[in-house]
C-alpha cells in the first residue's frame, strides 16, 4: 500500500485496489459488486473515498 498523502480525496478503481493492497479484478469482485460500497460518480465514472473504503472493510469483518 502506498503512503495516503499520495492520493487524491476521490480514488479511481486501480488506485482503490492499490490503496487496499489488492489487485483491480480483485477489487471488481468483491468490492465494486457490491452496492452496499459508497461511491461517487462523475459523469459514468465511479470514484471511491478512503473513508467509504474502510467503512465497507470494516462492515465486512467476520
Amino acid at each position: 500500500m502506498k503512503k495516503s498523502s499520495m492520493y487524491t480525496h476521490l480514488l479511481n478503481r486501480e488506485q482503490a485496489a492499490d490503496y487496499l493492497g489488492i489487485d483491480p479484478k480483485s477489487f471488481d469482485k468483491y468490492f465494486r459488486a457490491d452496492d452496499r460500497l459508497k461511491r461517487f460518480m462523475i459523469g459514468k465514472r465511479e470514484r471511491f473515498t478512503r473513508s467509504a473504503l474502510m467503512d465497507f472493510v470494516s462492515k465486512k469483518l467476520v
